[in-house]
């Protein structure tokens, strides 16, 4: 079940289900095995004040559908204008940016994906690009730093060296949340497919968030492509919350927020994809079982030794 709801005239598309039940009592059954999520898009900009408005909105619209968990995208609180400018706005978590945003997880009463928040770093060069789950309590139940930095040259388009100021993360988390195992990475992490097979194979994830602020050039190219993959490989739930359109004169984002589910369909899709606004669908855990019982790809897959001692 999915559908849509855009800021600022809010727009709710019918409600459909990706695998039509067969009878009410299937129906039934399907609404007691799954929970709703939504994914944000929005237009941050270098003004904080304002993307906390605009996150609230969203938060609001979120919880007032029913849903147990909203995922905001990369950047979500803050992108700069100019280089070296999330540098001089970095803080630790437990200064008054995220604070501010774990009340209103709490006053909502709604679990909050927020990542990548620029997070201080060991010394006053860098930062790191965390992404910070919230529970509907208030409290930060798991952070993760990101990995693979983008260091890109866009073709036909500008230069990117994240590693500059941002220290690269270490491990790999996940975490239970009332709508399943959680996998967290950020954004670039995308085409390095080994973080997703470990979340799923080794930390047992069944949702994998991508919170994400593609440039207009690769999301063109390979956003909707990458992360369908990335749901069929590992049979969880993606749920990517996008970055989208002009934040500046020198940044723009591909947008088009998705939730996608194990078999690799689209469920999740805001009509317009640079409007603010969410997207929503149901986590179905029985479709998570049957993808993974009927094409059992845990039991098939071969250890890393095997690879090691195979003559390729």
């Amino acid at each position: 079940m999915s559908f849509c709801i855009s800021l600022p005239n809010s727009r709710i598309t019918p409600p459909t289900s990706p695998i039509p039940p067969k009878s009410s009592a299937g129906a039934s059954n399907m609404a007691a095995n799954s929970l709703r999520v939504a994914a944000a898009q929005m237009t941050s900009i270098i003004d904080l004040a304002a993307n906390f408005a605009t996150c609230s909105r969203l938060v609001k619209e979120a919880a007032a559908s029913g849903a147990k968990l909203i995922c905001f995208p990369e950047s979500f609180s803050f992108i700069g204008a100019k280089d070296g400018d999330s540098l001089k706005i970095a803080e630790p978590l437990e200064g008054p940016v995220m604070q501010q945003y774990c009340s209103l997880a709490r006053e909502s009463g709604i679990w909050l994906s927020l990542g990548g928040f620029q997070e201080k770093g060991s010394d006053d060069e860098h930062l790191f690009n965390t992404h910070v789950v919230v529970d509907d309590g208030g409290n930060i139940r798991i952070t993760y730093r990101k990995i693979h930095l983008f260091d890109v040259d866009t073709p036909g388009g500008r230069s990117y060296k994240e590693s500059i100021i941002t220290e690269a993360g270490k491990n790999v988390v996940a975490v239970d949340s009332p709508v399943g195992r959680l996998g967290l990475t950020v954004c670039y992490d995308l085409r390095f497919p080994e973080i997703y097979q470990l979340l799923r194979f080794q930390h047992e994830a069944q949702i994998l968030l991508v919170p994400s602020a593609f440039t207009k050039v690769t999301g063109q190219a390979h956003w909707e492509i990458l992360l369908r993959a990335r749901a069929i490989e590992t049979q969880c739930y993606v749920i990517a919350a996008a970055q989208a359109g002009k934040h500046n004169d020198k940044r723009e984002s591909h947008g088009e927020t998705l939730i996608i589910d194990p078999w690799g369909t689209v469920v999740g899709r805001l009509p317009d994809t640079l409007s603010t606004g969410i997207t929503i669908a149901d986590i179905d855990f029985s479709l998570i079982d049957s993808v993974r019982a009927k094409m059992p790809i845990a039991k098939h897959r071969k250890p890393v030794e095997f690879w090691k001692s195979a003559s390729l």
